[in-house]
């Protein structure tokens, strides 16, 4: 056997193997008798014909292409171990020249791509400070406030911003009531902006008991074909008229609200102030996370291979496919909803799986450039954390993760801290 290998664009690359003397003669035997096996040859039972008689009966390409299969694997293995490469993707095979003295066997796969790292130390990237200032925490306690607030009924006056008006209303296109546009006692928020554009606005200053036309447009892109666009007018009658009243900041408002169990003001005001510092280190750590990354990853020279773009496209979708299920959708209500196809959802997958795998690759390449190992009372402590964090056996996590995925993620994690801590 002889092989040779070219690397192509994207880490993809051709393992030629070429065979011939006598271990093409043999494979070729090998495969005659396989065939034999399960020819049916009239006189004799199945399998039990003369070789001589079965290949009379075979044409010469069936016995090729058998033989092909017969000392592909092995072929395969030849020439990864000649040309001393791995492949990261299934190899495909193909046949490039087949006849009784010689044959060409093709293996296209993806291998590990080179990285050229840039500068991953001393990137002079700093953590944003947290500081949650009075005014943020004012801000929580006016949605509180707006949250815990009661309607209550206008005896008199007209419809204010913020008020909440009980309506009837129908609407008509061209004088004839068109079919979802009517109803009774409905009570609307002014500016809750869940009515289409100008119907809100144009109950402004209406009074209890009073009518109004009311003339607007569907926008373009409105849901209901038939109405996107077009004039219509609604029939409006004010039935009642609740203004909001929001409750006073004090003790008996920290224990209607009950956060964490807060029964006073200040109480409340150090939850919330602890909740929004934490929201807010949460962020500065993931954008400080990316900084990093995407000054590492865009200073890097790497060409990603299509396949493992595909497969992480793939476990990405299955993530989401799982994550609809959980809420009680499926994938195809999904798409019908927001009005996406698979295809441009696996498209945008890919996009993001893109970046992940870079991401990845120039982390393997710091964690070469730096010697990280990782040891097996590491990989131990670890899956004692997933155990942990998921509510699991140790051993059920070590069925779902082999050793070498644990290690691989731990080699990457501590590469990042390697940056981080530069």
């Amino acid at each position: 056997m002889k092989s040779t290998w070219t690397l192509n664009e994207k880490s993809n690359g051709v393992l030629s193997v070429s065979l011939d003397g006598e271990a093409w003669v043999k494979a070729q035997g090998k495969a005659l008798k396989k065939l034999a096996e399960k020819t049916e040859i009239k006189g004799f039972r199945k399998g039990k014909a003369p070789v001589d008689k079965v290949k009379a009966s075979l044409s010469e390409q069936e016995i090729l292409i058998s033989a092909v299969e017969t000392i592909a694997q092995e072929a395969l293995e030849f020439g990864l171990a000649e040309s001393k490469i791995d492949p990261i993707s299934r190899p495909e095979l193909g046949v490039e020249k087949l006849t009784t003295k010689e044959a060409v066997m093709t293996f296209t796969f993806d291998v590990k791509p080179e990285v050229t790292l840039g500068q991953y130390k001393d990137l002079g990237i700093k953590r944003e400070k947290v500081i949650v200032t009075q005014k943020e925490i004012d801000d929580e306690i006016e949605k509180l406030r707006e949250e815990f607030a009661e309607l209550v009924l206008k005896e008199t006056g007209h419809v204010e911003p913020k008020d909440t008006a009980v309506i009837d209303f129908e609407g008509f296109k061209d004088g004839v009531a068109f079919e979802g546009g009517k109803g009774e006692n409905y009570a609307l928020e002014i500016g809750s902006n869940s009515f289409i554009p100008g119907f809100e606005e144009a109950l402004i200053g209406l009074e209890l008991g009073s009518t109004k036309d009311v003339e607007l447009t569907f926008p373009e892109n409105y849901q209901a074909e038939h109405l996107a666009g077009q004039k219509v007018v609604f029939k409006v009658k004010i039935n009642e008229i609740k203004s909001k009243q929001l409750p006073e900041v004090n003790d008996d408002f920290a224990k209607t609200v009950n956060h964490h169990d807060t029964d006073t003001l200040i109480g409340l005001f150090e939850h919330l102030e602890m909740h929004l510092k934490e929201d807010k280190e949460q962020k500065a750590d993931e954008a400080y996370t990316n900084a990093i990354l995407t000054k590492v990853v865009d200073g890097a020279t790497v060409e990603v291979p299509t396949s493992l773009v595909n497969e992480e496209a793939e476990r990405m979708m299955e993530d989401f496919n799982a994550r609809l299920k959980q809420q009680g959708f499926s994938l195809e209500q999904f798409t019908q909803i927001t009005g996406q196809t698979v295809d441009s959802l696996k498209e945008q997958m890919s996009v993001d799986a893109s970046g992940k795998v870079k991401v990845r690759l120039v982390l393997d390449s710091v964690a070469n450039a730096e010697n990280i190992e990782v040891n097996p009372e590491e990989i131990e402590v670890e899956y004692n954390k997933i155990a942990e964090s998921y509510s699991m056996e140790v051993a059920k996590v070590k069925e779902l993760a082999q050793p070498e995925t644990i290690a691989y993620d731990l080699r990457l994690r501590k590469a990042f801290d390697l940056i981080k801590a530069d």
